[in-house]
């Protein structure tokens, strides 16, 4: 499938604005599964440069500064993406047992995926959270289809409420509540596999979505995704969608890995200003339907 992908932030402050200061992950990753044609990153008030760099986990980051005062920001990115289907041999799938062995006993294995593997700055555990996990994650069952087992129970007992939570919104306080948005599940399905010994990312991107039956798609309606890839041996990254329960396919289109939020928000800046602020967000996922 081949996308084009509109990405707008609007900032309006109550005061001048002097001095602003913005990280910028929104450009789609170029890997085997999807290839970004085209990217532009367009800001006004104009800054007077931009600096693209690759970061730790293989993003790609922009950096820009604004130095002269203003009382609204735009950041618009137009992305053009062709994604492919995903095939994966699950046959080759490792039971639980099999997998948190190998987590344990293969030292190279461990140090390459510590990270994931670890606490996070938005992703911590304990007791309860464990025990939400481990009906999922049976010794003797392939990992590959606990991970999905885990997945459905997030989708079948949580319910998706918009502006429920926030960024900083605790985990604890999501699985007590039963609902949240696809940043949450996503935070709280790593959070269950990290407590079971398993490496598990922070998945950034698109999903293209679909308007009901007979009507037309609203300009603007889209939003930024969220979801999950799990290491398991023998196979490799594997991703899943606990929001939508499903296995992301080419629909979900990736802008950046991380182990949590907090590595890859679309947008983080530094403002020196006093006053309050708005936000709002349009985003499309369009298909192209080329020859």
């Amino acid at each position: 499938m081949k996308y084009k992908l509109t990405h707008q932030t609007k900032y309006k402050y109550h005061d001048s604005v002097n001095s602003y200061h913005s990280l910028v992950c929104l450009k789609p990753l170029n890997i085997s599964t999807q290839i970004c044609h085209s990217f532009s990153l367009l800001v006004s008030p104009k800054p007077s440069e931009i600096v693209e760099r690759i970061d730790f986990f293989g993003n790609t980051i922009h950096y820009f500064s604004i130095q002269s005062a203003h009382q609204e920001l735009i950041v618009k990115t137009e992305s053009k993406v062709e994604t492919f289907p995903k095939f994966l041999n699950i046959n080759f799938s490792v039971s639980c047992k099999e997998a948190r062995e190998a987590f344990k006993t293969n030292n190279a294995l461990k140090i390459e995926l510590l990270q994931y593997l670890l606490p996070s700055p938005f992703i911590h555990w304990d007791e309860e959270i464990h025990a939400f996990a481990e009906a999922s994650f049976p010794e003797n069952q392939s990992l590959y289809e606990s991970i999905k087992n885990l997945c459905h129970k997030i989708f079948t007992e949580f319910d998706f409420v918009s502006n429920f939570t926030n960024i900083n919104t605790p985990i604890k306080t999501v699985l007590k509540e039963r609902k949240g948005v696809c940043q949450d599940f996503s935070h709280l399905a790593i959070a269950c596999l990290r407590s079971m010994g398993f490496a598990a990312r922070y998945v950034s991107g698109y999903l293209e979505t679909l308007p009901p039956p007979g009507k037309k798609k609203l300009q603007g309606s889209d939003a930024s995704h969220a979801w999950i890839s799990v290491f398991i041996p023998n196979i490799g990254w594997c991703e899943f969608d606990p929001t939508n329960d499903l296995v992301p396919q080419e629909r979900h289109i990736i802008t950046a890995y991380g182990r949590d939020y907090s590595d890859v928000p679309p947008l983080k800046g530094i403002i020196f200003s006093s006053g309050k602020h708005t936000l709002s967000v349009s985003v499309d996922v369009i298909p192209l339907f080329e020859p």
